[in-house]
């Protein structure tokens, strides 16, 4: 690791008043920006902080560092600045996180699209259903399909996020209708283990209040895609994402109950670090993608 990036640690935690706070701040783990400042005092061979479990003050050597680190970092950054207002090239290599989920459904043609729009650019797609680290493991940008919630990365709303509870009219015929989603806490549920809710599905009532339902089943699957394929058996009812599940409910394969009772507080974000100059590669992907979404209204629902 470089002293350049000890440096901006050291920088960060003192700006913000505290390792916690620097974490929130830079997207960096607490641990690895106190990995980066004791580093730094091992390189200089003094102590820049003193640290104690709930607050820390800087050392007369901190002090000093700090004035001058600072004057510098400002002037590596300004010549930062001459050199991208002369170079928009957007050659390199771009690294996106994106859920299995999204990558391989209908709205994964988005990022086929931006490859295929910019050859000039290195394009690496990491399909994970886990939520990376992206300034850890080196990611440009992420796709996640979540709730906004306080973090210290950077969202931009792509498009809207629905799911569907699903059935083959076969098995309706031989349960009855499902009118609630208590009713499914005694039918045969397909349990899709890549989905947050796991074994508990999320509803909210006629007044906007969320509740759960606890729901079993004898399959359980880590694909939304074989998850709907198992309702058209009808071997049970699918918890899916509605860009999954469209073309076996346009076909009719399957049936969507329960519409009335599904939560709409997620959504399809790019996700990326936040920094004081976000790199021309990062805005062109995610306006690309805002816009592709545009230029496809629905295919999302």
């Amino acid at each position: 690791m470089d002293t350049l990036t000890r440096i901006r640690a050291f920088i960060d935690v003192v700006d913000a008043e505290g390792f916690s706070a620097a974490s929130r701040k830079t997207g960096r783990s607490k641990a690895l920006l106190s990995k980066y400042v004791r580093e730094l005092e091992d390189e200089l061979g003094t102590l820049l902080l003193n640290r104690t479990t709930r607050q820390f003050s800087m050392t007369e050597a901190g002090h000093t560092y700090y004035r001058t680190a600072s004057d510098i970092l400002k002037e590596i950054d300004n010549l930062a600045d001459l050199v991208r207002e002369k170079n928009t090239d957007l050659r390199g290599k771009l690294k996106v996180s994106a859920p299995r989920t999204f990558v391989d459904a209908d709205i994964g043609q988005s990022l086929i699209d931006f490859g295929r729009e910019h050859p000039e650019l290195s394009l690496e797609i990491v399909s994970d259903d886990r939520f990376v680290d992206l300034v850890e493991e080196g990611f440009d940008v992420a796709i996640r399909i979540t709730r906004l919630e306080d973090s210290a990365l950077i969202a931009r709303k792509l498009g809207d996020f629905y799911l569907k509870i699903c059935v083959s009219e076969e098995f309706l015929e031989r349960v009855g209708p499902i009118e609630h989603p208590g009713d499914l806490a005694r039918l045969p549920c397909i349990i899709d283990t890549n989905g947050k809710s796991h074994s508990n599905w999320r509803f909210v009532d006629e007044k906007g209040a969320g509740f759960s339902v606890p729901v079993s089943g004898h399959i359980e699957v880590n694909s939304p895609t074989a998850a709907v394929r198992a309702a058209a058996s009808g071997l049970g009812v699918a918890q899916v994402p509605a860009f999954i599940a469209r073309s076996c409910l346009e076909s009719g394969r399957i049936v969507s109950v329960l519409e009335d009772y599904l939560p709409t507080d997620r959504g399809i974000y790019a996700i990326y670090p936040h920094r004081r100059y976000l790199p021309a590669k990062v805005r062109t992907f995610v306006d690309f993608l805002h816009g592709w979404f545009r230029r496809n209204p629905g295919i999302e629902s």
